[in-house]
Formats: C-alpha cells, sequence, structure tokens
C-alpha cells in the first residue's frame, strides 16, 4: 500500500474520541428537544456501529437496533472458513456489548416502514415509532435476472454471499467433492458486495484444494472484464497454485447467462456449458427487501441518499447507510460501511441538537487473503462535496506494491487478521 500507513488505518476503526473530534463533536447530555428516539433496522457492520457511536456521541438518546439473528455472522472472513481455516463461530458476534450500553436490542424482522407516521413494524407485530430511523438492510438478490435457478435452489447451489448457514452448506460441498473435480465461481457484474470476494474466495478454496485435493480446479467464470486488485490476485495464483485456478472474463466466454441447477452447471452467452462438482454461483444485487418495501430504492434498485448524511433523498428523517446506499466512490464492503454508520451517526446527533455537521471524511480499506501468509490490500480516504458526492481524494491510499517480497506478503496477511479483529471489535465490542 503507498502513502498511507498501515497502522494508521487500523487506527482510524477505533474509538469514537477520533471521530467526534473530526465533527466537533463530544459525547453530551441531550440539550431539550423533541427528538431522541432513533432506531436502527439491520445489525450489520453499518447499523451496528451506527448505533453504538450514537450512544457514544449523546447517551441520553433512545436507541433501539432491530437484528433478527441472536449472532452476525460476517461475510468478511468467510472465506476462510469454506477454506478451512476458520471455525464459524470465529467470525460470529453477538450484541451483549450494544445491550450493555443501554441501547435496546430487538431480534426480529423489520417488515413494514411507515415514513408518514414514522413507524416501523416489526414481525411479531409491535410497532416503534422514531424521530430518525437507520435502514441498514444490506443485499438482496436479483433472482428476475437469473435465468433457471431461484432463491429456492440456494441449499443445492449455495451463493454464501451472507455469512451464515450457506457458509456451512458451501463447505460441506467442497469437503465432500473427490479429487480431480471442478469448483466452478460466477461472480456478478458491479455493483455487490465486496468487490474483491469472489477472488479471494478462489484463492481459499484453491489453498484448501492444494493440499487436501491437488487435482482438482476452479474455474471463474467473471461478468466483468477486469476485477478488483486483479494483477496482485493473478500473481499470487500464479506464484501459489500454478494452474489451478483459471479465469475466464465476460467477453471471453465468462458471462454466465443459465444456470441448470439439476446439472450443476452453467451456460454461458455464447450458449457453451460448464459443469461442475460445486457451484458457487453469486446473483447479481440490489438493496435488501425493506428498502424495495419502504419506497427507498430508485431505478438503479439501490437507495439514494444525500451523500453528507447519508438521509433519503426519497424519505426525510430516514438514513440509509451500508451496501445498500449509493455511496459515490465508495465500495459496498463492511469496512466503508463501518465508516458511513459514524459519519450517520454524527449526522444524526448533530440534526437532534440543531447543530452544524461539518463536512465529514470517509475511509476504506480491502484487505485479502491469497494464501495463509500472502495478503494484498487497497486503501483509500474519500472526502464530500456539493458537486460530486463522495470522491475518492487524489493520493490517498494505494495498492500494495507488485514487486513485493515474501515477507512483505507474510506481514500484509498478519495486517488482514489484525484488521478483522480491529474492526469486528469496533462494530460489535
Amino acid at each position: 500500500m503507498n502513502r498511507v500507513n498501515r497502522r494508521h488505518f487500523i487506527q482510524l476503526l477505533g474509538g469514537a474520541g477520533v471521530l467526534a473530534s473530526s465533527f466537533g463533536l463530544t459525547a453530551c447530555s441531550k440539550q431539550p428537544t423533541a427528538s431522541g428516539r432513533v432506531v436502527i433496522i439491520g445489525g450489520g457492520f453499518g447499523g451496528a456501529t451506527c448505533a453504538k457511536y450514537l450512544q457514544r456521541f449523546d447517551p441520553d438518546l433512545d436507541i433501539t437496533l432491530v437484528e433478527p439473528k441472536q449472532k452476525f455472522i460476517t461475510c468478511p472472513f468467510s472465506n476462510l472458513v469454506l477454506g478451512g481455516m476458520r471455525e464459524i463461530d470465529s467470525i460470529s458476534h453477538s450484541y451483549q456489548a450494544h445491550e450493555q450500553r443501554g441501547i435496546k436490542v430487538i431480534h426480529a424482522m423489520a417488515s413494514e416502514i411507515d415514513p408518514a407516521g414514522k413507524k416501523v413494524t416489526l414481525n411479531n407485530g409491535s410497532k416503534l415509532e422514531y424521530d430518525r430511523l437507520v435502514v441498514s438492510p444490506g443485499i438482496d438478490f436479483r433472482w428476475e435476472d437469473v435465468e433457471g435457478m431461484s432463491e429456492a435452489d440456494v441449499e443445492n447451489l449455495p451463493h454464501a454471499w451472507n455469512g451464515g448457514p450457506q457458509t456451512t452448506v458451501l463447505r460441506k460441498q467442497l469437503t465432500a467433492m473427490p479429487d480431480g473435480g471442478t469448483v466452478i465461481i460466477a461472480p456478478p457484474a458491479n455493483p455487490f458486495r465486496c468487490p474483491p470476494g469472489p477472488y479471494e474466495r478462489a484463492s481459499m478454496i484453491a489453498n484448501y484444494l492444494k493440499k487436501n485435493k491437488p487435482k482438482s480446479k476452479v474455474l471463474i467464470l467473471d461478468a466483468k472484464t477486469k476485477f478488483s486488485k486483479q494483477p496482485l490476485f493473478m500473481q499470487g495464483w500464479d506464484q501459489l497454485y500454478g494452474d489451478m485456478i483459471e479465469w475466464v472474463s465476460g467477453d471471453a466466454g465468462g458471462r454466465v447467462s443459465r444456470v441448470d441447477v439439476a446439472g450443476r452447471g452453467v451456460y454461458n452467452e455464447l450458449g457453451e456449458s460448464f459443469s461442475a462438482n460445486v457451484v458457487n454461483f453469486i446473483p447479481p444485487q440490489k438493496a435488501g427487501k425493506i428498502a424495495h418495501d419502504a419506497g427507498l430504492v430508485d431505478n438503479t434498485g439501490w437507495c439514494p441518499v444525500d451523500q453528507r448524511t447519508f438521509e433519503s433523498t426519497l424519505h426525510p428523517d430516514i438514513h440509509v447507510i451500508g451496501d445498500a446506499s449509493l455511496a459515490g466512490a465508495m465500495p459496498k464492503s463492511g469496512f466503508a460501511a463501518n465508516s458511513q454508520g459514524k459519519v450517520c451517526a454524527a449526522a444524526i446527533v448533530s440534526a437532534l441538537h440543531n447543530t452544524t455537521m461539518p463536512e465529514p471524511s470517509y475511509v476504506n480499506t480491502c484487505y485479502s487473503l491469497v494464501g495463509p501468509d500472502y495478503g494484498i490490500s487497497v486503501a483509500a480516504v474519500y472526502r464530500y462535496s456539493g458537486d460530486q458526492g463522495i470522491y475518492k481524494v487524489d493520493g490517498s491510499g494505494g495498492v500494495s506494491p507488485a514487486d513485493a517480497d515474501a515477507e512483505f506478503r507474510r506481514k500484509e496477511a498478519r495486517y488482514t487478521r489484525g484488521w478483522y479483529a480491529s474492526i469486528t471489535s469496533d462494530t460489535w465490542g
């Protein structure tokens, strides 16, 4: 990574004090105001972070976090579970720390939002009133755009693009396949959650196969013509796995047009068929269902927001953060959602206290493992302007150097593990 110190990026994750000072905020008692109830839908990197920092910025707020899962299983590091390097319990995080702070955590599903009445209805029939609502619903899938496969087929062909039971299903399929078998990974077109994720997944699966089923192959049939950190990934693949991983670009026959669930295969748009022992088809994506039901999306399938405050441009007093939002130049990643959660918390507290919110800045870094001791990364700093929205600051961040030696790659792998420990602690700790 050029120009930005990795330790500095990890430090940016921790502590409300750094963020609060950057916004001119301190933990304060709430001034007399009619507004003080904040409901947050979704307890992932965006929603859980926002709840934590709202409470830090204003301990007197009435904060309710709505999340159906008792424990949140992260998409980051789920690839390590697939590769046999982690157990799923190690990427599962509870809300105990939130509850100890006085945040109300309700394990239920938000089924309806009433923007006019400022109410959220849960699937257990109860209703929550709010003054400000934060929607952080993650992603849903465009099954309507997939020929031959529906959501009902994911037990046979798991996408595992939400950390959880499908991660376990896909892992079992990998361990059951014979030596000499083939794994197909079919990533979607942009935009989608975690742009480098499918290629780290190919790496972790190849690492498992090299050790346990060395005659096997990983075939990546990609909807895109290029992908995040591509030269670094391909360099690592060549060094670690030889010809075990094959990548086919969208313009060379990699774009999947139809899925054959029963035959465990796919067809590309040229009509060519590919079959495998394990098929990991990752569907095209859109904002989570509740965002669609509430009318928070535009014709892109994602949620337009004021990129300074993340307030919806379609419904006032509702903020949308994380993967579901249209956040300018920021990627759809856990780190980005964490950063947005903090900015959103600052915006809400500023609005409730009738104070001016200073111009925000945002950060994102993305570490990937190509092998257990081979890490690569990309990072950037983002700012906001009224003309551009969120834009990448010229000269900020950078990528891992292509000419790095083995010790540098080992350090990056350690930084990767440190990043995960830091960001999950910052979000759920």
